[in-house]
């Protein structure tokens, strides 16, 4: 049965703007920590606290029965991707300005819109792959290779922008048969054991302020992916999305407050461009008859370089009608 819909876009626009700015504290954190520990004892600590919500959750959902994977190749495919997209997302934040990491990451659109092709079997027009080829310009405008030193940092922050458009492209493709335990587990489970063999190698010792930002990073990271799934119930896929783009100046703000950061002019050019491109694909999406599959409007979360995320269930529609934990309009009803 169906869960009852609103239609409040205020509502909605707000939840969304708040969740992302609990991602962008969230990632301020990540850059704080990362000053004084690893990325890998960074991402163990916060994902072992951020377990604790996620398996109250698990536990309130009477339909968890098993954890049984039904698509073992891309569960275990995602999985994979979720755990090198969360570490490098992370080393991408410690290391580089947080306004030059969310340009590299708001390739993400872009890259769902190239990957629902192949993957969905979108047809994607023109208009669109024009909109990704001038969106992932503003990308080498960006990085500026040959002009300026292209680092690790954004190797790291590239790796989670594709990483986080192929795990959010998998999640269309089995959401609609797969349990949502597993979607979320699974990742939480890897990470914890990848980066628990790391641990020791890489530990350094915690005053109780700095695992109190561990525990924070995890939170923070459950409750905006929670925010995101209510503001999808409360307005339409057309206005949500495109406040995923608000992180742009929360991460301005915090960069000059905390870490005296200054993003140059070719930063702000490329983040300009790559932010416009995607919001052209977000409105040719919310068009009638351009896309089948909708591979950005649908996604409840674009955020997986943070960590599993909680899927909405099957059936439960946002305030435009959409079925927010459906996926291809072909796909097999989950077998009980």
């Amino acid at each position: 049965m169906s869960t009852p819909r609103q239609n409040n876009p205020l509502a909605g626009i707000g939840l969304a703007v708040a969740a992302f700015g609990l991602f962008a504290t969230h990632d301020a954190i990540v850059k704080f920590l990362g000053a004084g520990y690893s990325t890998f004892q960074i991402v163990f600590f916060s994902v072992l606290f951020g377990f604790v919500p996620v398996a109250l959750m698990m536990t309130a959902d009477r339909a968890v029965d098993n954890f049984r994977p039904a698509n073992p190749f891309w569960v275990f495919l995602r999985t994979g991707i979720s755990v090198v997209t969360m570490s490098a997302a992370f080393y991408a934040f410690t290391v580089l300005p947080l306004a030059e990491t969310y340009a590299i990451l708001f390739a993400t659109p872009l890259l769902i819109t190239a990957l629902s092709v192949p993957m969905l079997g979108e047809t994607v027009r023109a208009r669109r792959w024009i909109a990704v080829l001038v969106g992932l310009a503003g990308v080498v405008i960006v990085l500026r290779p040959g002009y300026s030193e292209f680092s690790l940092g954004h190797l790291a922050a590239l790796v989670a922008a594709i990483g986080s458009a192929v795990a959010s492209v998998i999640v269309r493709k089995v959401g609609a048969t797969e349990r949502s335990a597993v979607l979320i587990l699974f990742p939480m489970f890897a990470n914890i054991i990848c980066m628990g063999a790391i641990l020791p190698f890489v530990y350094e010792p915690m005053p109780l302020g700095d695992l109190g930002l561990m525990a924070a990073i995890g939170g923070l990271a459950f409750i905006a992916q929670v925010s995101i799934i209510a503001a999808y119930k409360a307005a339409s896929a057309a206005l949500v999305a495109p406040m995923q783009y608000s992180q742009m100046l929360w991460a301005t703000a915090y960069g000059a407050l905390f870490f005296a950061e200054q993003p140059d002019r070719w930063v702000g050019v490329g983040a300009a461009i790559i932010i416009l491109s995607g919001l052209y694909i977000v409105w040719r999406e919310s068009r009638d008859n351009v896309s089948t599959q909708r591979p950005v409007l649908r996604m409840s979360n674009l955020r997986y370089d943070t960590g599993p995320s909680p899927k909405p269930k099957q059936g439960q529609q946002g305030a435009d009608g959409q079925d927010l934990g459906a996926t291809a309009p072909d796909a097999e009803p989950k077998s009980k």
